[in-house]
């Protein structure tokens, strides 16, 4: 019997949408009591949805109280929703798999209850509410000093708790985060959220039952908390060596300002999408050094866009495997099976070809240089959020195009993966081997 569960929560997901877009849609919703234009409506509900922090127009300024009330609401539903699917997903996979491919599946994401979608989602639930909680600890006093506010800090507090840890990257102030440049009491809880964030629920399943032990953990924690520390120091070092003399971002900052801004970058590159400095005034290099840690994005299961680092992880040890002759890729102690290969090479193409094809339509419509298309494309993809204000600056169906990509780069690479997983044919036949000429 066919598991529909996972097509229902798309739709449910995609009417959730159409709601927030007509919410966003009625006049109290904007700051100056008018309706605001349906593809703006239509963009920003999608970009809280899909958690990705892209804007046609500035959350604080534009919408009211109740819009950005909206907006966060939006925020939660969609990182609980994309999370639900993207477990339904991975349940109607195990069911597929037979008694010992589900045996090994629980053990995979550290529960004996992968079957049961109320369990689940009840983590889920309490997991997201409980950290978002504790960011808001940390947040909520700061900022009712710095409002010099009860009701503002608290709000403040509350609003960037759940947008952190959601990877949201929307911001309730007008400048973004750069009036807190200085401020490590709101910058260094943010980015333990978008962090912890990205990591994905699989990965805190498993950290709820092994805690620290790392024997205990399975390949797929290892892997994700492995890859995520690596590009997290990688990217810190190289966005600030492009950075470290660019009078237009951090070149005029005392060297520990550059380096704490450096590992600020680094953090939301693959998914936070709050800034500290604009996007626009970095570096033709440092855009590109960002397009490819969006691309990749954070952990499977969560609220992080890209092709995941697992996906980027498994490509880069096949070629360490190939370039020393290994015929089987093996990692911690685990040989990865060549089907997981498979669909780690399909979902890398996959991403690629749908950042191919939106970069050549917003080509035909807007008159912006290449890099600056690419990495607002890669950013609505990645569902990151980073923005060099090309999001703003173009038509109607410019608009709808980074709408339509959002929506297919937070969906479509779990449901390429899961739907490849799912199809396994026992052909009963075998042609001979030949081998092409590669490279």
């Amino acid at each position: 019997m066919h598991d529909f569960s996972a097509l229902l929560a798309l739709i449910v997901f995609l009417f959730v949408v159409l709601l927030f877009t007509t919410l966003l849609s009625l006049p109290v919703a904007a700051a100056d009591g008018r309706a605001t234009a349906f593809h703006d409506t239509l963009f920003t509900a999608v970009s809280a949805m899909t958690v990705t922090g892209l804007v046609t127009v500035n959350t604080a300024e534009h919408w009211s109280l109740f819009g950005q009330i909206v907006i966060l609401l939006a925020i939660q539903i969609g990182g609980l929703g994309i999370v639900t699917i993207a477990l339904l997903l991975s349940r109607a996979v195990t069911r597929k798999l037979g008694l010992k491919g589900r045996i090994l599946a629980r053990q995979g994401v550290g529960t004996t209850k992968l079957g049961e979608v109320q369990s689940l989602l009840r983590v889920v639930i309490l997991t997201t509410l409980t950290l978002e909680l504790a960011l808001a600890v940390f947040l909520v006093p700061r900022f009712i000093v710095v409002e010099q506010s009860w009701s503002g800090g608290l709000w403040h507090g509350v609003f960037y708790a759940v947008s952190s840890f959601n990877n949201a990257g929307f911001t309730a102030h007008a400048t973004g985060l750069s009036g807190f440049e200085n401020d490590p009491w709101i910058l260094v809880p943010i980015m333990v959220g978008v962090l912890v964030g990205s990591f994905g629920f699989p990965v805190f399943l498993v950290l709820m039952i092994a805690k620290a032990h790392w024997r205990k953990w399975n390949l797929h924690t290892k892997l994700t908390l492995t890859t995520t520390g690596i590009l997290l120091v990688v990217g810190a070092a190289l966005w600030g060596a492009l950075e470290w003399s660019n009078s237009a971002t951090i070149g005029d900052l005392t060297v520990g300002e550059r380096v704490m801004q450096s590992i600020f970058a680094s953090t939301m590159m693959r998914s936070g999408g709050f800034s500290l400095v604009d996007p626009a005034a970095s570096t033709s290099a440092t855009l590109l050094a960002t397009d490819a840690l969006m691309f990749v994005g954070g952990g499977s299961a969560s609220t992080a866009g890209g092709i995941k680092v697992t996906t980027i992880a498994l490509l880069f040890l096949a070629i360490i495997a190939e370039a020393k002759g290994d015929k089987n890729l093996m990692v911690f102690g685990r040989t990865i099976p060549e089907q997981t290969m498979r669909v780690a090479i399909s979902v890398t193409f996959f991403g690629a070809t749908l950042v191919l094809g939106a970069s050549g339509l917003l080509m035909l419509v807007s008159d912006a240089s290449l890099d600056h298309i690419l990495f607002e494309v890669i950013s609505a993809f990645a569902t990151c959020g980073l923005s060099v204000g090309l999001s703003a600056e173009l038509p109607p169906a410019g608009k709808y195009i980074l709408a339509a990509l959002m929506f297919a780069g937070r969906i479509g690479p779990i449901g390429l993966a899961s739907a490849l997983a799912l199809r396994r044919r026992n052909l009963l036949y075998r042609y001979p081997e030949e081998q092409p000429v590669i490279g």
